[in-house]
């Protein structure tokens, strides 16, 4: 497992910073590092580090959003309003919508299929969107409008949306009818999980500031542990729930994060920030390189010049969903383009449930999978290049010296 490690680090960041002089995302050269020492190519990494893979791609995540609720401004928050709930799900909702209208035509699957397809398509990657947005929100690019803090805040919702839609398309395409409560499980799912974090940040602030109060200080380096640990349970409450009530674990750890940055002195979750920021740059490789290792090259052989159309096609009606959800806001045509461009990429999500319906024996598994590693491959540079490029142009700046 240490020579795996060993490789992830070393041979990832160095491809992250060659990528880096071309001028292009560093990510990109995680992805090829993945890629090219995964499984499916020269198969260099440990089973037992495989066998984990998604356990350390989700601790990787847990550290960014952390560093993201740190960072998100709920006042900037509750000037966007409307725009970002209906970025939560109406984009994902158009996405799958193109999947169920080109894909019968296009790759000759079934209605049901090709639900259970944009639903491993239709969720928005948080492990390439989230560290930008908290890149724009550190410098001022767009804050003003608030529009990296909608961006925020609909990626962390769109996947929960996305992934409660694709357990029950699958339940169905399996022979299963659609439950009511599976619907009803969405809105549940984003309160709940909103509340057990507002509720455990405002115990964790009352912690640390009683703890101060009897001369008790608690280092920063100490208070960062303590916060992961919370954060690791908040996922787990996640799962020991499961089938009795339903919670997010991703939006309780935002949420608890961001109560901790209302609670604490400015200057403690400034440092709080900064420290997750610093873990991100080991986590940031581990993510992207196991993301890549996930990626089997051979199925984008077989997937062919259709699957490729279907993607572009399926952009393009999520693209008309961001539109629509920023319509009537004060937002300029560029700034609604950089929405746009922001909402492209895919990745963590579809590493994950790619393979499940191929797992589960669905006859669609072989034609999913293979779109699904073609999107990672085609939209995670397409949206990552298409922010760091535009956003100076498309984005106003606002003066964060005052």
């Amino acid at each position: 497992m240490l020579t795996s490690l060993a490789l992830i680090f070393l041979v990832g960041l160095s491809m992250a910073g060659i990528i880096q002089q071309l001028k292009l995302p560093r990510i990109i050269g995680m992805l090829i590092t993945g890629i090219v020492v995964g499984p499916y190519v020269f198969n260099w990494l440990d089973p037992s580090i495989l066998s984990i893979s998604a356990e350390l791609r989700q601790m990787a995540l847990i550290i960014i959003l952390l560093k993201a609720g740190l960072s998100l401004n709920l006042s900037d928050l509750k000037k966007v309003g409307r725009p970002a709930v209906m970025m939560s799900f109406v984009p994902a909702s158009f996405e799958i919508l193109g999947y169920v209208l080109v894909a019968p035509h296009l790759l000759g699957v079934n209605i049901m299929e090709a639900a259970v397809m944009g639903a491993v398509l239709g969720a928005v990657s948080p492990a390439v969107v989230v560290p930008r947005m908290v890149q724009l929100m550190e410098t001022g690019y767009g804050t003003q409008k608030g529009i990296p803090q909608m961006i925020l805040a609909g990626a962390s919702c769109d996947d929960i949306f996305v992934i409660v839609l694709f357990t029950t398309f699958t339940g169905m395409a399996q022979g299963g009818n659609p439950q009511l409560m599976d619907f009803v499980n969405i809105p549940v799912s984003i309160v709940l999980g909103v509340a057990l974090g507002a509720v455990v940040g405002w115990l964790l602030s009352r912690f640390f500031e009683t703890a101060y109060a009897h001369q008790h200080c608690v280092r920063n380096s100490t208070k960062v542990i303590i916060v992961l640990g919370v954060s690791f349970t908040l996922m787990a409450v996640e799962t020991w729930l499961e089938g009795i009530v339903s919670v997010s674990g991703l939006l309780a750890v935002v949420s608890m994060a961001c109560v901790l940055k209302i609670k604490s002195p400015a200057f403690v979750s400034k440092r709080l920030s900064e420290k997750f920021g610093k873990l991100w740059i080991a986590a940031e490789v581990i993510l992207f390189v196991l993301v890549g290792a996930a990626v089997d090259i051979r199925y984008t052989m077989s997937a062919g010049g259709a699957a490729v159309l279907m993607i572009l096609c399926a952009l393009v009606f999520r693209a008309v969903g961001v539109c629509l959800c920023v319509a009537g806001t004060k937002l300029t045509r560029k700034e609604r383009l950089f929405c746009v461009i922001a909402y492209l990429p895919k990745a963590t999500v579809q590493a994950a449930i790619g393979s499940v319906p191929l797992a589960m024996g669905l006859p669609c598994g072989q034609i999913v999978l293979s779109v699904a590693v073609l999107g990672i491959l085609i939209t995670a540079p397409l949206g990552a290049i298409g922010m760091d490029a535009a956003y100076r142009k498309l984005l106003t700046r606002e003066n964060l010296e005052e």
